[in-house]
């Protein structure tokens, strides 16, 4: 069934991008209660993501509408929210776009891989990759001078996890290349 709690949950997280876009930029993003605001959306989204996997796994609830949506409501999330801080000044736009480039190439990757009936699960290097977008977006949404020295730490790990877990799945995953060489 597509509308199960797990799909329900990912579609939720997707409603909530608008509102948390809206909330981080009012008023150029300066005001702390709307930063406060957008914070506590990002973290019920992102929790979201946590609890629909965990449901959809314990209650053999996955869905082929989940496995397209769920990755795809996170990336809409994180990227939503890295774009905005470039608009806010806090983020460099190539940062951003390499972060973005990530993603769509291994959604590519994964479309060519699923086109094949190969399943490609997410690494150890990627979850990681994750949890670190999660924090930097909290700590950039926060907007702390005394945070300044943690928030550019947590970016540059955020972009080094990008590039590592990218290398890594490409060469974890070099199969799908070879056989479109042989095809």
């Amino acid at each position: 069934m597509i509308w199960n709690l797990p799909n329900k949950l990912t579609m939720l997280r997707v409603i909530m991008i608008p509102f948390f876009v809206l909330a981080l930029m009012f008023g150029g993003g300066t005001v702390f209660s709307f930063r406060l605001a957008a914070l506590i959306i990002f973290i019920l989204a992102s929790l979201t993501d946590l609890i629909d996997g965990m449901i959809a796994r314990s209650r053999n609830l996955v869905t082929d509408f989940g496995k397209f949506m769920d990755p795809l409501a996170d990336k809409l999330l994180v990227c939503s929210a890295l774009i905005c801080f470039v608009e806010l000044g806090q983020l460099k736009a190539w940062m951003v776009i390499l972060v973005v480039a990530r993603e769509f190439i291994i959604s590519g990757f994964r479309l060519i891989a699923s086109g094949r009936g190969i399943v490609i699960a997410a690494g150890w290097w990627g979850k990681c990759k994750t949890v670190s977008q999660m924090i930097t977006v909290c700590l950039l949404i926060l907007d702390r001078k005394e945070l300044s020295f943690l928030t550019a730490c947590c970016v540059w790990i955020m972009l080094v996890l990008t590039v590592v877990s990218l290398v890594d799945y490409i060469v974890k995953n070099k199969q799908v290349f070879q056989q479109e060489n042989r095809q």
